[in-house]
């Protein structure tokens, strides 16, 4: 798929389908976001575009535990068209412009994944105004640090984030003057600020639309303007803001849609995953400037069975039945669990034959051949949990685990796309080809982008290794961004620019190339700990593995440089959790069990069994563990958004256990 450049093993590595150069744009001319905007409204005004479900009723539901759920009940998709949209877009611009928000200067958006989001967003483009994307479950804090070092002065957000985050933090933005509200339902807000006002989105709309508004000249950007600032959550300390132009955002979307084949505007594509994260934000580009529909979502409303989808009635991919999904891993391994709890409560001979139908396919994708009666007879049910129409998933964000990987290739039928890229490569880097069935890899090098390897002498990473060359990633091309706002050192640290003025970014992950021209990703600089005796631990690495096992959820492996061993936090599957309870004969609620001395014992038999299973070198495998009964979510403040783990906050969180488990106690 491609191949090294000079002849060195370090790179650079490239697309063979761009060896002369990379690829800048998707049309011709289209080198701005508001001309890919205007291209699709003009080659497709009255497909539909953007979709949203719409409320029908919401009732609370109380469980057996006295914990009260909110259950809805939704309709069918409402659509807008392209010609909607883009005017929509065109008349919130301009009414923004009236409200005194000028060209080139920040405006920040705090708000779901919902069709307003991109109406927001291309408004933003059209006229200039740089977009300030910050995470819906970010704290206070954070919030506050992204809004004043921006320097913004209207923020479009929604009544509920408005209420449960927003509003607390005001005082702490003194510049804030405007806050524009998505939610179509007008309310007034009496306990505001002064000189904060608070308007709907159809009100400034309505003034855009006015003829002595609409009529200005507005300021067109430049495809070196910045587009988007975009504040990642940091899996240390504070965010950062990554800067990221009009021509990267462009070249990004076009190394990712030549991955995807067939793409156009047939396709339909379910929006649920954080637009303030580049992967879902890319993704949505790239369906707009094909044509596509997107129709809006959120985890608790995907499937039938979603926490807040009332039982008997439909969730999102039933009705919308999408040919296109971003999968993150979270959500992923969730469904992977579901239906493997599902096969487990089978009869013995459903069961069988499930397990014969999986084993048979995978056998047969692997030598590249379809199984279309298995599909039609035992997958089509686990098919239509996404719709029943999926023809590609794509993942990223985080590495998805072989096991699940392999389930989702067989169950769903159909290929699984594992992309590699970062806030600060506008989510390009690498994506998998589609017919490539091999697991943990991320692909080759998209057509907007070089890939080189470089030395890390500490980590012990050379690109003169056997068999493959390994070593820090660094990604270069119009896809690097701009940098970090207002973050001089760190841009000296993480960027630089080549003798043919190429951009770089210096990733931090480390990698090696497989002779095909894949990559795949083996380790973190970060995650890497030298424990008592000199031995070097990747704790990102004995995660990945740790995590395959389905007694795991989730698992954060720690060592300390001073000590001889690792340990870890997990949090354990409920269900197989309290099965293993049954079987060891250990009673107690989910709380208790967690808390029980033998269950922890119980749960580190399985880890290091499985630890052994996958070749960890015994000083990898955790010697002692603590069980969490409460997951890990963006919520606590634990995981990123991107449910990465954030060790610094889970080190402070688990101090107690800490010390109980080295110290003996």
């Amino acid at each position: 798929l491609q191949e090294e450049k000079n002849g060195l093993p370090a790179g650079p590595y490239r697309s063979v389908n761009c060896i002369d150069r990379l690829v800048l744009t998707l049309h011709q001319g289209v080198d701005t976001l508001d001309k890919v905007f205007e291209y699709a409204a003009s080659h497709f005004p009255n497909r539909d575009c953007l979709g949203t479900r719409e409320l029908l009723s919401e009732e609370d539901e109380v469980q057996p535990n006295g914990k009260v759920f909110k259950k809805v009940i939704l309709g069918q998709y409402k659509w807008l068209t392209y010609e909607e949209a883009f005017n929509e877009s065109r008349f919130f611009g301009s009414g923004l412009a009236a409200l005194g928000q000028e060209p080139k200067c920040n405006i920040a958006i705090f708000c779901e994944t919902r069709a307003e989001w991109i109406v927001t967003a291309q408004a933003c483009f059209m006229y200039n105004f740089p977009l300030v994307t910050l995470y819906s479950t970010l704290g206070g804090p954070a919030i506050a640090h992204g809004l004043n070092e921006t320097e913004v002065t209207h923020i479009i957000t929604s009544k509920d984030l408005l209420q449960s985050r927003l509003k607390a933090i005001l005082l702490d933005v003194p510049r804030l003057r405007h806050i524009i509200i998505v939610d179509s339902k007008p309310t007034n807000w009496p306990d505001m600020p002064r000189g904060i006002m608070v308007n709907s989105m159809a009100a400034v709309q309505e003034i855009g639309a006015k003829p002595e508004h609409i009529a200005k000249v507005r300021s067109l950007p430049l495809p070196t303007d910045i587009a988007v600032i975009m504040y990642t959550s940091g899996s240390t300390g504070i965010p950062k803001g990554v800067m990221i132009s009009h021509s990267n955002l462009i070249a990004g979307i076009t190394g990712m849609a030549e991955r995807i084949p067939n793409l156009e505007y047939n396709d339909t594509y379910i929006g649920y995953l954080p637009l303030a994260h580049v992967l879902e934000l890319s993704a949505e580009l790239v369906c707009i400037s094909h044509g596509c529909r997107i129709g809006y979502s959120s985890p608790q409303t995907l499937a039938d069975q979603s926490t807040k989808i009332k039982k008997g009635s439909k969730g999102d991919t039933s009705m919308l039945k999408p040919t296109l999904m971003a999968a993150v891993p979270e959500i992923m391994d969730r469904i992977y669990k579901n239906v493997m709890t599902k096969v487990d409560e089978m009869s013995r001979l459903q069961r069988s034959l499930f397990i014969l139908a999986y084993n048979y396919k995978m056998e047969q994708i692997s030598k590249g051949y379809g199984t279309p009666l298995c599909d039609r007879l035992v997958f089509h049910k686990v098919r239509s949990l996404l719709g029943g129409n999926t023809r590609i998933l794509l993942s990223g964000g985080a590495p998805l685990s072989p096991a699940t990987q392999r389930f989702m290739n067989i169950c769903f039928c159909c290929p699984v796309g594992q992309g590699y890229g970062l806030t600060e490569t506008c989510g390009a880097g690498t994506i998998s080809d589609m017919w490539d069935y091999s697991t943990g890899r991320v692909g080759a090098p998209l057509v907007c982008s070089d890939i080189t390897l470089k030395d890390w002498e500490e980590g012990g990473y050379h690109s003169t290794d056997k068999p493959n060359p390994r070593g820090e990633i660094l990604i270069g091309g119009p896809n690097v961004t701009m940098g970090y706002y207002k973050n001089h050192t760190k841009n000296q640290d993480d960027f630089f620019v080549d003798e043919k003025g190429q951009r770089w970014f210096c990733t931090g992950d480390i990698g090696e190339f497989h002779p095909d021209g894949c990559l795949k990703i083996i380790d973190r600089k970060k995650d890497l700990v030298k424990l008592q005796a000199g031995e070097y631990v990747s704790l990102g690495k004995v995660e990945a593995v740790l995590k395959n096992c389905p007694l795991i959820d989730n698992i954060c492996a720690y060592a300390n440089s001073d000590q001889s061993y690792v340990i870890g936090f997990v949090v354990p599957n409920q269900k197989q959790l309290t099965t293993l309870a049954v079987q060891r004969g250990v009673p107690g609620s989910l709380e208790e069990l967690c808390n029980s001395t033998d269950m922890e014992f119980e749960v580190l038999r399985v880890i290091t069994e499985a630890a052994i299973a996958d070749k960890l070198e015994r000083f990898e495998i955790p010697k002692k563990i603590r069980l969490s009964a409460e997951p890990w979510t963006p919520e606590t403040g634990l995981v990123t958004d991107a449910f990465k783990l954030k060790r610094k906050e889970l080190k402070t969180h688990y101090q107690d256990d800490i010390e109980r488990m080295y110290g003996g106690k």
